[in-house]
């Protein structure tokens, strides 16, 4: 910005002033701060335009056309902000691709752990489906045979729906879980009774 100023000041300098239409001669009589005056020509931006179009004709002084400490600071601070130097512009690069590479090798990183999972996963779901297979087969050859109980105790073909086949698995369940529990407990008494047999044996030989 202030390189642009600089060079407009430094132009009008070297090529003839135009003369300054009649309807600005007011404002180069010092009519600027009367209210009939438009806002947006009493700014700054408007005398730089002003002066140079018109040069000297316009009345304008040119040592006013500088901007103040801060407006120059303003402005180096954006120009920094838009156009910073070539090192900061390389350490940003620098760090971007950084960035960039670590999140590929994430990414890759991941992508090969779950690669080397891959045959494992796809074992354990073979394995899930083969369960559940054999989980439908069992529970349909289950009611099958309850079925078949059930027509041979009531000599009719019953709907496994209604209330008296249900009652009739329920009791079957309860006989089967006993003998599940009758088997377990004789398993356990002759595991028992195995140490003791074999220390006799040892004993009397």
């Amino acid at each position: 910005m202030y390189i642009i100023l600089i060079h407009t000041i430094t132009v009008t300098s070297t090529i003839p002033a135009m003369t300054l239409p009649r309807c600005l001669y007011s404002q180069q009589a010092g009519d600027r701060e009367s209210e009939k005056t438009p806002e947006w020509q009493k700014t700054a931006k408007y005398d730089r335009k002003l002066f140079g179009r018109y040069g000297s004709s316009s009345g304008i002084d040119p040592a006013k056309l500088w901007p103040n400490h801060a407006q120059l600071k303003e402005m180096i601070a954006e120009e920094r902000e838009w156009n910073p130097p070539l090192q900061v512009m390389l350490k940003n690069v620098e760090a971007k691709t950084k960035e960039a590479n670590a999140k590929r090798l994430a990414r890759e990183k991941l992508v090969a752990a779950n690669m080397a999972k891959m045959p494992k996963m796809v074992a354990d779901w073979r394995k899930e489906k083969r369960e559940v297979k054999q989980k439908l087969k069992d529970e349909k050859a289950r009611r099958e045979r309850l079925l078949a109980e059930a027509r041979e105790r009531f000599g009719y073909a019953m709907d496994p729906r209604s209330p008296k086949f249900l009652e009739m698995v329920s009791e079957i369940e309860k006989e089967e879980k006993k003998k599940r529990k009758l088997m377990k407990r004789r398993l356990k008494e002759e595991q028992s009774h195995a140490p003791a047999a074999a220390s006799s044996a040892d004993s009397s030989s």
